[in-house]
């Protein structure tokens, strides 16, 4: 698996968990959406992203 595909499964699991969580068990884990939406945004500003550091440091070969 290459790191974009990391860290774009990373993402697509914790905006999907945050929602499902929110929905069905209480409001305030929509933030953790919320969270992983302003991640990706200040990430294409910046190129600083968090999961591409875990991806290099640990799963990378």
């Amino acid at each position: 698996m290459e790191e974009k595909d990391f860290v774009r499964r990373l993402a697509g699991t914790v905006v999907t968990l945050g929602s499902l969580t929110g929905y069905f068990i209480h409001n305030y884990f929509y933030f953790l959406t919320l969270f992983a939406g302003l991640n990706l945004l200040q990430s294409s500003f910046t190129g600083f992203c968090p999961p591409e550091m875990f991806y290099n440091k640990f799963l990378s070969k």
